[in-house]
């Protein structure tokens, strides 16, 4: 079908027919010059019309499952998609590859990744479609499985983008929904006590939660939800984290971050006695003790007997009262602490934070359809779904 020569003159061709394609019809030879890390591979390669199909093409090209106009070697792909998504801007991840191979373009890389980010999400879409298979069967059950969700908020590019003169937004802002799921056994620490993720997986979304419940909750059976004892939903206080934990895993315990009903606690003290320290300070500090501690039911009493107030005071208080209600039975930290579990959503906050590194940083404005390649490629390196991406079937 083809044979190859790095730079120089083109290697002839092979008469021979590549097992499994059908011989040729009108079979022509043709030049084809390829990019790798070493240079150019200069290779002549057949090209016809199936006979069954009656399509014309180069079934080399289909071996290598190579677009219409790549010129890149399958192993050069990989390792630039790789560098990709493992750096914080195409325009770095080409200084990094340029490194180990020939010099290469962020417009080169950029194209390289929405291709192949849209052939890693047509592949996320159709395992959604299957039932999942636990990874490791031969794992023992998990005592405890967490799951957590957050989101957090990326520009996009608004529909008066790139116009002079409009009314349209040039710059939208857009929610990344993120779920992760990590058995228990993985937790563990560093040296200095500081918390350790062994074994995690992360996933993430752009628009309804109902998506991203259906993706976390397939990826996390691959790695033994199904199996697990106890199953502990953590989340912040927005209403579609607990909606869908009510949809999708309505036997979990559920448990409001411990930090983020700390910061409404904070915000109510300011409301009561402003910013004037030591009151505030010596207001917020021992409920905050007495809610980390088993006394959250006295807490919540103290919050929901506050007086009235009016102006913008007031209106905060209401607020918080109202939010301290809603969650009263999320807050029972003591018990959990006691069982070894978290009581903070702080691997998913982390997770959050990674996204905006990649995705935040200064000058980035994101289309839909590009975020979501770039997030689809990255989720398969992550969750190890990359030589499923890569294979030549």
């Amino acid at each position: 079908m083809g044979t190859a020569a790095t730079g120089g003159t083109p290697a002839k061709t092979s008469r021979g027919t590549r097992r499994g394609f059908p011989p040729l019809k009108q079979r022509r030879s043709r030049p084809l010059t390829l990019r790798s890390e070493l240079g150019e591979v200069k290779l002549v390669v057949d090209y016809g019309q199936d006979p069954g199909t009656g399509q014309w093409g180069c079934p080399l090209r289909a071996a290598w499952q190579l677009g219409p106009h790549q010129k890149l070697t399958p192993g050069f792909a990989e390792k630039l998609c790789f560098t990709a998504t493992a750096t914080g801007s195409y325009e770095e991840a080409a200084q990094v590859a340029s490194k180990w191979a020939q010099t290469i373009d962020d417009a080169t890389l950029h194209a390289l990744v929405q291709r192949m980010g849209d052939r890693a999400e047509a592949q996320a879409q159709s395992r959604y479609e299957q039932p999942s298979v636990e990874r490791v069967p031969q794992r023992g059950a998990s005592a405890l499985g967490v799951l957590m969700v957050d989101g957090c908020q990326l520009r996009y590019r608004g529909p008066g983008w790139g116009k002079q003169k409009t009314k349209k937004d040039r710059v939208e802002w857009h929610e990344l929904k993120l779920g992760m799921f990590y058995r228990q056994e993985a937790a563990a620490h560093t040296a200095t006590g500081r918390g350790l993720l062994i074994d995690k997986l992360v996933v993430n979304w752009q628009d309804q939660s109902g998506e991203l419940g259906r993706r976390l909750n397939w990826e996390a059976r691959r790695e033994g939800l199904g199996r697990a004892k106890k199953l502990l939903y953590l989340g912040d206080g927005a209403e579609w984290v607990w909606n869908l934990k009510q949809d999708r895993w309505n036997q979990a315990v559920e448990l409001l971050d411990f930090y983020h009903g700390s910061e409404h606690l904070w915000s109510l003290g300011r409301a009561l006695h402003g910013d004037k320290e030591p009151a505030l300070a010596q207001w917020v500090g021992p409920l905050r003790h007495e809610v980390r501690h088993g006394q959250e039911r006295r807490v919540l009493r103290q919050i929901a007997r506050l007086k009235k107030r009016r102006g913008e005071a007031g209106k905060v208080i209401r607020r918080e009262q109202n939010y301290f209600a809603t969650h009263a039975n999320r807050m029972n930290y003591q018990q959990i602490a006691k069982r070894g579990w978290p009581i903070g959503s702080g691997a998913v906050e982390s997770a959050c934070r990674q996204k905006q590194c990649r995705f935040k940083r200064c000058g980035q404005f994101w289309s839909k359809t590009g975020l979501r390649n770039l997030c689809a490629l990255d989720e398969a390196r992550r969750n190890r779904h990359w030589d499923e991406l890569w294979s030549q079937n």
